[in-house]
């Protein structure tokens, strides 16, 4: 039974880790839109930045859930 308590801290430990990669990415992305948007005036840039913003948000609540969760775990 430890070993399988184990595997699922484990296996919990790296889907939040993914979460998190996938915020990293989704940030680095988001910076030629920002470009676009604030230097060039483009609007469909800021289309995109409005839309991978609120990705972004829920993503983050996401992670912030399961950190809560496992804090009080």
């Amino acid at each position: 039974m430890p070993q399988l308590l184990k595997f699922i801290n484990n296996l919990n430990y790296l889907i939040t880790m993914s979460r998190f990669t996938q915020l990293q990415d989704l940030v680095n992305s988001l910076e030629g839109d920002f470009e676009k948007f604030y230097d060039k005036g483009n609007n469909a840039a800021g289309t995109r930045v409005r839309k991978g913003m609120q990705e972004m948000k829920n993503l983050a609540q996401e992670i912030r859930l399961e950190v809560q969760s496992k804090k009080n775990g």
